[in-house]
């Protein structure tokens, strides 16, 4: 029987998810994004643990909107 992957994974493990999209990043790197803010993490015997689907989700790309389909008038201040 195969167990489910782990919900959270170590930086190294969050480093290959992203190096098999072809990212190339260090396990520092992404451990500065936990120390940040930028991932929720996870510290445990010293070692630091992000959420799998966080590092999924920086694999898909930002969703865009029409200037059209605003609310009229939300950017008149500006």
């Amino acid at each position: 029987m195969s167990r489910a992957p782990a919900d959270w994974i170590t930086l190294a493990e969050a480093a290959a998810i992203l190096e098999e999209a072809n990212i190339h990043l260090r396990p520092e790197t992404v451990g500065r994004w936990a120390r940040t803010g930028r991932l929720q993490t996870l510290k445990l015997g010293g070692r630091r643990y992000v959420r799998r689907a966080e590092v999924r989700a920086l694999l898909r790309p930002r969703r865009r909107v029409a200037a059209e389909a605003l609310q009229p008038g939300l950017f008149e201040e500006i």
